[in-house]
């Protein structure tokens, strides 16, 4: 119970320093912000993209989402173990496939997540873009789990700005204003081919960048 509380309570500390740092912006350009399970995957350029995506949200939906986050980066130490599992309640993930055994499929997590209420906050492109394209191909994952749950919402959510708040290799973040938007849901079509519904979610998340005839997911 102690735990909750303190974890409550540091939650709460993590949405006040996120607004302080980055002043979100919140842009609902495709959807409303109504209590459905959701996937909001999202660009990712920063280790902060997901403290920023579950601030953006009313409080009301992020008490219901979970992000999914690599488990070797979250776990590596006790304060970052207390934030991933206990604050943000993440899905972690064990990236390496050589370790993991089967209790530990990446999308049977996911798929569990779901079923249990929960929405989620993905990141598709497998790890951070440092390149001039908007967004990188697609892993396999989403399109998995939209087959997995074809009736669930797969909503792009565009993070602006992230990259230059907290860059890679750097500590100190930069205060600095970013939007996140979030467009308009996707959803797998019957018997649609693998590459074809990973390009069709990275054009759509390109989109919402400007930019969405210059992406990496082809």
């Amino acid at each position: 119970m102690l735990k909750k509380t303190i974890a409550a309570i540091a939650g709460h500390g993590l949405v006040l320093f996120v607004r302080m740092l980055t002043a979100p912006r919140t842009i609902w350009a495709g959807i409303e912000p109504i209590p459905r399970k959701r996937v909001y995957f999202a660009n990712h350029t920063s280790n902060a993209d997901f403290p920023v995506i579950w601030t953006a949200l009313p409080a009301f939906l992020r008490s219901q989402t979970r992000p999914v986050a690599a488990s070797d980066y979250w776990l590596k130490s006790r304060p970052r173990a207390f934030f991933g599992r206990d604050v943000l309640n993440a899905v972690l993930i064990n990236r390496d496939r050589e370790t993991r055994d089967a209790s530990e499929d990446p999308v049977a997590l996911m798929v569990a997540a779901l079923d249990e209420g929960s929405s989620l906050i993905l990141f598709p492109e497998g790890g951070r873009n440092l390149t001039e394209d908007p967004v990188l191909p697609f892993k396999s994952g989403l399109y998995h789990l939209a087959r997995a749950r074809p009736d669930v919402d797969l909503v792009p959510t565009w993070i602006d700005n992230m990259n230059s708040v907290l860059p890679k290799g750097e500590v100190v973040p930069v205060p600095l204003i970013c939007t996140v938007t979030f467009g308009s849901p996707l959803h797998i079509a019957p018997g649609e081919d693998r590459d074809i519904f990973l390009s069709r979610a990275g054009r759509a998340l390109a989109a919402l960048s400007g930019r969405g005839d210059d992406h990496g997911a082809r």
